[in-house]
């Protein structure tokens, strides 16, 4: 993988007022993308955003560094990141842009880039941009300038997509859902497509302020979802992250239906249906309980990295459609080219209703192992997961677990933090080790600080 100096798992995330997410730097962000993506003839970049704050002020940045590059940007104001995907190939866009940084706090924020195929940016254009980026900025000629424009029917537009990817001889009319929208990019269009569909809608996290983005709600924080299904008694709840790419859905009885569950209710769907080419990509993070059950069903399963670029290029090199991260993030390449957690939701509902099942009874056979996953905060370039110390801990632990667990442990590409998973067959070992290893990583990290100093 080339070392990129901004750009990361998911495009370039950072605190605001930090570089890189800062207005001179996303002002030559702009320009050196418009430089290294202006090919196909439109001089158009589209450019959504989340509901942060920060959005105005980062849009405005980009608009002035495109423009100087001689691209025109289209904005579509608050809207999911699958929409400008979906958006910049229909409208044959040079390209898509969104400002989000998904699941984190109000207070970060970032850029994600989408091809004019609305798929994510491979490498080597990313390397081309960071490279851009290192020269002087240098502006059009007057005559060649780009101008900004909004595309009043995005929401109309993408809203008509989603709805085109439910079977049209289904209606939800009779399920009551609960929707969190974790007050951001689709707090408008999610609960209007379900009820549009037929469903009651209870709506929570739909009324953002530019600070409360994932804010206790959301796939990262499903408790007032969960008591919210039972206290409604809703026949299931949908929790999606801020920027619409992600889904958690929760049962009748409150419990989490997480990613890899939601993959294998659509599989197994698929197969029922005789629709099923080739296998299913998952993780180094989706649960043994999954890779178990496909295996039973006679179905392939592959692991990649986490991060969903790299389940999507397993996908394609593969010639498969259907893969995902346990986290939510899944992706269906017969309906669109990214993570969609508006569509993939609507792919449960109409398996929950051709099968007269609730979301419980549909993935119940897949018996999950118990994870613990604890995020250990750590800044600094030093890998304390990479000293001796801490591998002998390792190894100790991977010992207790036996031949039926395993330990992950990996710095996050998207926030400064070192996440550790714990999977085994007794919760509450799993819960200890994994602990253990999270107060190993954190003496060791202060001991680096106090030598360091």
């Amino acid at each position: 993988m080339i070392n990129h100096q901004y750009f990361g798992t998911d495009g370039i995330r950072g605190r605001v007022g930090k570089i890189p997410i800062t207005p001179d730097v996303i002002l030559k962000l702009g320009w050196a993308a418009g430089k290294v993506l202006s090919h196909h003839g439109s001089r158009k970049i589209i450019i959504g955003k989340d509901t942060r704050i920060s959005g105005y002020m980062l849009e405005s940045a980009l608009d002035a560094g495109l423009a100087a590059a001689g691209l025109s940007a289209a904005f579509t104001g608050p809207m999911p990141t699958p929409a400008i995907a979906y958006l910049t190939r229909t409208l044959r866009a040079e390209a898509g842009i969104v400002i989000s940084a998904s699941h984190n706090p109000f207070y970060d924020n970032g850029i994600k880039f989408f091809s004019t195929n609305g798929t994510k940016l491979p490498d080597k254009v990313e390397e081309a941009i960071e490279l851009e980026l290192a020269k002087p900025l240098n502006c059009v000629e007057p005559t060649e300038l780009g101008k900004a424009s909004r595309i009043i029917d995005a929401e109309e537009r993408y809203i008509e997509f989603c709805k085109g990817t439910f079977p049209s001889n289904l209606s939800l009319k009779k399920l009551k859902i609960v929707v969190d929208c974790a007050n951001g990019a689709t707090y408008q269009i999610a609960p209007r497509i379900l009820r549009e569909l037929g469903a009651t809608i209870v709506t929570l996290g739909c009324c953002p302020d530019g600070l409360n983005i994932n804010q206790k709600c959301g796939t990262t924080n499903i408790k007032i979802l969960q008591s919210t299904v039972i206290a409604e008694k809703a026949d299931l709840g949908i929790a999606y992250d801020g920027d619409g790419d992600r889904i958690i859905m929760v049962d009748h009885r409150g419990n989490k239906v997480d990613g890899d569950q939601i993959l294998y209710i659509i599989t197994k769907e698929k197969l029922r249906q005789g629709q099923l080419s080739g296998g299913v990509v998952g993780t180094l993070m989706s649960n043994i309980g999954l890779e178990r059950e496909l295996k039973t069903l006679g179905i392939p399963f592959i692991r990649t990295r986490v991060g969903d670029r790299y389940v999507l290029e397993k996908m394609k090199e593969k010639n498969w459609y259907i893969g995902a991260e346990n986290s939510g993030h899944v992706i269906l390449l017969d309906k669109t080219t990214t993570g969609d957690g508006i569509i993939v939701g609507l792919q449960v509902l109409s398996a929950i209703v051709i099968n007269h099942m609730n979301l419980h009874d549909l993935c119940s056979n897949m018996r999950l192992l118990p994870q613990a996953l604890i995020n250990v905060p750590y800044e600094g370039s030093y890998n304390p997961i990479n000293s001796k110390h801490f591998t002998k801990t390792r190894k100790a632990i991977e010992n207790q677990l036996g031949g039926c667990g395993r330990v992950l442990l990996r710095k996050s590409g998207t926030e400064p933090l070192i996440r550790i998973m714990v999977e085994g067959e007794d919760i509450r070992q799993v819960n200890h080790l994994a602990h253990h290893l999270a107060n190993s990583i954190q003496d060791i990290a202060a001991n680096s600080n106090r030598n360091e100093s």
